[in-house]
Protein backbone atom coordinates (compact mmCIF):
# COMPACT_ATOMS: atom_id res chain seq x y z
CA UNK A 1 0.00 0.00 0.00
CA UNK A 2 0.95 3.40 -1.24
CA UNK A 3 2.05 6.02 1.49
CA UNK A 4 -1.26 7.26 3.74
CA UNK A 5 -0.83 10.91 2.18
CA UNK A 6 -3.48 13.77 2.48
CA UNK A 7 -2.07 15.98 -0.32
CA UNK A 8 -3.11 15.40 -4.08
CA UNK A 9 -1.40 16.68 -7.08
CA UNK A 10 -3.68 18.58 -9.39
CA UNK A 11 -3.99 17.84 -12.85
CA UNK A 12 -5.06 19.46 -16.13
CA UNK A 13 -7.26 18.19 -18.52
CA UNK A 14 -3.92 18.12 -20.71
CA UNK A 15 -2.02 15.83 -18.29
CA UNK A 16 0.22 18.62 -17.11
CA UNK A 17 0.85 19.15 -13.31
CA UNK A 18 -0.66 21.86 -11.51
CA UNK A 19 -0.53 23.11 -7.83
CA UNK A 20 -1.77 20.81 -4.61
CA UNK A 21 -5.06 20.32 -2.58
CA UNK A 22 -4.64 18.63 1.18
CA UNK A 23 -7.44 16.53 1.66
CA UNK A 24 -8.98 17.67 5.28
CA UNK A 25 -8.71 14.77 7.62
CA UNK A 26 -12.61 14.74 8.50
CA UNK A 27 -12.92 13.28 4.98
CA UNK A 28 -10.55 10.42 6.17
CA UNK A 29 -10.54 7.58 8.10
CA UNK A 30 -8.17 4.90 8.07
CA UNK A 31 -8.38 3.22 11.48
CA UNK A 32 -12.14 1.58 11.57
CA UNK A 33 -14.60 1.20 8.99
CA UNK A 34 -13.56 -2.20 7.52
CA UNK A 35 -17.03 -3.98 8.54
CA UNK A 36 -18.98 -0.80 7.68
CA UNK A 37 -17.63 -1.28 3.76
CA UNK A 38 -18.83 -4.77 4.08
CA UNK A 39 -22.31 -3.94 5.34
CA UNK A 40 -22.73 -0.71 2.71
CA UNK A 41 -21.42 -3.04 -0.42
CA UNK A 42 -23.85 -5.83 0.52
CA UNK A 43 -26.64 -3.79 1.25
CA UNK A 44 -26.02 -1.68 -2.09
CA UNK A 45 -26.12 -5.52 -4.00
CA UNK A 46 -28.60 -6.46 -2.54
CA UNK A 47 -31.07 -3.51 -3.38
CA UNK A 48 -29.49 -4.14 -6.96
CA UNK A 49 -31.88 -7.61 -7.29
CA UNK A 50 -35.11 -7.35 -8.65
CA UNK A 51 -36.35 -10.50 -6.15
CA UNK A 52 -38.80 -11.17 -8.90
CA UNK A 53 -37.95 -15.24 -8.86
CA UNK A 54 -40.97 -17.10 -8.57
CA UNK A 55 -42.61 -20.52 -8.38
CA UNK A 56 -46.12 -21.75 -8.97
CA UNK A 57 -47.46 -24.25 -6.07
CA UNK A 58 -49.79 -26.89 -5.83
CA UNK A 59 -52.36 -23.98 -6.02
CA UNK A 60 -51.14 -22.03 -8.77
CA UNK A 61 -50.70 -24.77 -11.28
CA UNK A 62 -53.72 -25.62 -13.36
CA UNK A 63 -55.45 -28.56 -13.55
CA UNK A 64 -55.73 -31.46 -10.90
CA UNK A 65 -59.27 -30.50 -9.66
CA UNK A 66 -60.68 -34.27 -9.01
CA UNK A 67 -58.78 -37.42 -7.54
CA UNK A 68 -57.09 -39.26 -10.55
CA UNK A 69 -58.65 -42.30 -9.23
CA UNK A 70 -61.16 -43.23 -6.38
CA UNK A 71 -59.97 -43.76 -2.87
CA UNK A 72 -60.39 -47.23 -2.14
CA UNK A 73 -60.58 -50.41 -3.75
CA UNK A 74 -57.61 -49.82 -6.68
CA UNK A 75 -54.64 -51.08 -4.54
CA UNK A 76 -52.84 -47.77 -4.92
CA UNK A 77 -51.64 -45.13 -2.99
CA UNK A 78 -54.51 -42.86 -2.44
CA UNK A 79 -53.65 -39.47 -4.08
CA UNK A 80 -56.11 -36.12 -3.68
CA UNK A 81 -54.53 -34.44 -6.85
CA UNK A 82 -52.09 -34.84 -9.95
CA UNK A 83 -50.94 -31.08 -9.10
CA UNK A 84 -49.37 -32.88 -5.67
CA UNK A 85 -45.86 -31.84 -5.31
CA UNK A 86 -44.70 -35.45 -5.48
CA UNK A 87 -46.15 -35.65 -9.18
CA UNK A 88 -44.74 -34.95 -12.43
CA UNK A 89 -46.17 -31.97 -13.36
CA UNK A 90 -47.22 -30.83 -9.85
CA UNK A 91 -46.52 -27.94 -8.13
CA UNK A 92 -43.24 -27.22 -5.96
CA UNK A 93 -42.55 -27.43 -2.60
CA UNK A 94 -40.70 -23.86 -0.78
CA UNK A 95 -40.24 -22.47 -3.90
CA UNK A 96 -38.47 -18.88 -4.54
CA UNK A 97 -41.61 -16.03 -4.58
CA UNK A 98 -41.05 -12.79 -4.95
CA UNK A 99 -39.96 -10.65 -2.31
CA UNK A 100 -37.62 -7.65 -1.46
CA UNK A 101 -33.73 -8.13 -0.70
CA UNK A 102 -33.53 -4.62 0.87
CA UNK A 103 -30.93 -4.17 3.61
CA UNK A 104 -31.31 -1.66 5.95
CA UNK A 105 -27.63 0.18 6.53
CA UNK A 106 -27.71 3.58 8.58
CA UNK A 107 -27.18 6.51 7.37
CA UNK A 108 -23.51 6.72 9.89
CA UNK A 109 -22.71 3.50 8.73
CA UNK A 110 -23.00 4.40 5.03
CA UNK A 111 -20.54 7.35 5.52
CA UNK A 112 -18.01 5.58 7.20
CA UNK A 113 -18.03 2.93 4.63
CA UNK A 114 -17.65 5.80 1.96
CA UNK A 115 -15.08 8.06 3.80
CA UNK A 116 -13.20 5.18 4.47
CA UNK A 117 -13.14 3.69 0.69
CA UNK A 118 -12.15 6.82 -0.10
CA UNK A 119 -9.12 6.95 2.12
CA UNK A 120 -8.03 3.72 0.86
CA UNK A 121 -8.62 4.77 -3.06
CA UNK A 122 -6.15 7.97 -1.84
CA UNK A 123 -3.47 5.67 -0.13
CA UNK A 124 -3.09 3.14 -3.08
CA UNK A 125 -2.57 6.40 -5.37
CA UNK A 126 -5.69 5.56 -7.38
CA UNK A 127 -6.94 8.79 -7.39
CA UNK A 128 -6.47 11.41 -10.08
CA UNK A 129 -7.46 15.03 -9.15
CA UNK A 130 -8.12 17.29 -12.08
CA UNK A 131 -8.93 20.79 -12.00
CA UNK A 132 -12.02 20.64 -14.50
CA UNK A 133 -13.61 18.40 -16.81
CA UNK A 134 -15.48 20.63 -19.71
CA UNK A 135 -15.54 19.17 -23.83
CA UNK A 136 -16.24 21.37 -26.76
CA UNK A 137 -17.60 18.66 -28.52
CA UNK A 138 -19.76 15.50 -27.63
CA UNK A 139 -17.12 13.11 -28.77
CA UNK A 140 -16.18 10.05 -26.95
CA UNK A 141 -12.41 10.62 -28.36
CA UNK A 142 -12.54 13.72 -26.08
CA UNK A 143 -13.06 11.45 -23.23
CA UNK A 144 -10.59 9.20 -24.07
CA UNK A 145 -7.62 11.85 -25.17
CA UNK A 146 -8.32 13.02 -21.45
CA UNK A 147 -8.40 9.79 -19.46
CA UNK A 148 -5.26 8.82 -21.36
CA UNK A 149 -3.63 12.39 -20.89
CA UNK A 150 -4.57 11.84 -16.93
CA UNK A 151 -3.33 8.65 -16.74
CA UNK A 152 -6.58 6.70 -15.50
CA UNK A 153 -6.83 4.23 -17.92
CA UNK A 154 -10.09 3.05 -19.72
CA UNK A 155 -12.00 1.81 -16.49
CA UNK A 156 -12.54 4.78 -14.83
CA UNK A 157 -14.96 6.28 -12.42
CA UNK A 158 -15.12 9.73 -13.16
CA UNK A 159 -16.78 11.93 -9.98
CA UNK A 160 -17.79 15.28 -10.97
CA UNK A 161 -19.88 18.33 -8.97
CA UNK A 162 -21.92 19.21 -12.16
CA UNK A 163 -21.39 18.05 -15.68
CA UNK A 164 -22.49 19.28 -19.07
CA UNK A 165 -24.56 17.92 -21.74
CA UNK A 166 -20.98 17.17 -24.10
CA UNK A 167 -19.28 14.85 -20.97
CA UNK A 168 -22.23 13.20 -20.71
CA UNK A 169 -22.44 11.88 -23.98
CA UNK A 170 -18.47 11.96 -24.19
CA UNK A 171 -18.93 9.00 -21.58
CA UNK A 172 -21.61 7.15 -22.61
CA UNK A 173 -20.06 4.74 -25.51
CA UNK A 174 -17.31 3.71 -22.99
CA UNK A 175 -18.56 0.29 -21.22
CA UNK A 176 -16.20 0.76 -18.10
CA UNK A 177 -16.04 4.32 -17.61
CA UNK A 178 -18.94 5.49 -15.39
CA UNK A 179 -19.65 9.36 -14.88
CA UNK A 180 -21.18 10.29 -11.26
CA UNK A 181 -22.26 13.73 -9.52
CA UNK A 182 -20.41 13.88 -6.31
CA UNK A 183 -24.11 13.32 -4.66
CA UNK A 184 -24.50 9.76 -6.26
CA UNK A 185 -21.27 8.39 -5.29
CA UNK A 186 -21.77 5.44 -2.74
CA UNK A 187 -19.37 2.71 -1.49
CA UNK A 188 -19.55 0.63 -4.39
CA UNK A 189 -18.77 2.50 -7.02
CA UNK A 190 -15.90 3.90 -4.98
CA UNK A 191 -13.94 0.86 -5.05
CA UNK A 192 -15.43 -0.62 -8.31
CA UNK A 193 -12.84 0.72 -10.80
CA UNK A 194 -9.38 1.02 -11.19
CA UNK A 195 -9.12 4.56 -11.05
CA UNK A 196 -10.87 7.29 -9.77
CA UNK A 197 -10.88 10.61 -11.61
CA UNK A 198 -12.62 13.42 -9.90
CA UNK A 199 -12.60 17.34 -10.18
CA UNK A 200 -11.89 20.05 -7.90
CA UNK A 201 -15.55 21.05 -7.57
CA UNK A 202 -16.23 17.37 -7.37
CA UNK A 203 -13.64 16.41 -4.26
CA UNK A 204 -15.34 19.81 -2.35
CA UNK A 205 -18.96 18.19 -2.68
CA UNK A 206 -17.70 14.59 -1.61
CA UNK A 207 -15.92 16.26 0.86
CA UNK A 208 -19.16 17.69 2.54
CA UNK A 209 -20.84 14.30 2.31
CA UNK A 210 -17.91 12.94 4.22
CA UNK A 211 -16.79 15.11 6.58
Amino acid sequence: MAAMATTLPVKTMTGADGATVDIQESWLERIKGEQAVKDSVVAFLARMRSGTAATKTRGLVSGGGSKPWRQKGTGRARSGSSRSPVWRGGGTVFGPQPRSYEKKVNMKVEKLALRRAFTDRIDEGEVILVDELSFATPKTKEMTKFLAAVGAGDNVLVIVDDYSENVELAVRNLPKVLLLPASAVNTYWMLLFKKVVITNAGLEALGQRLA
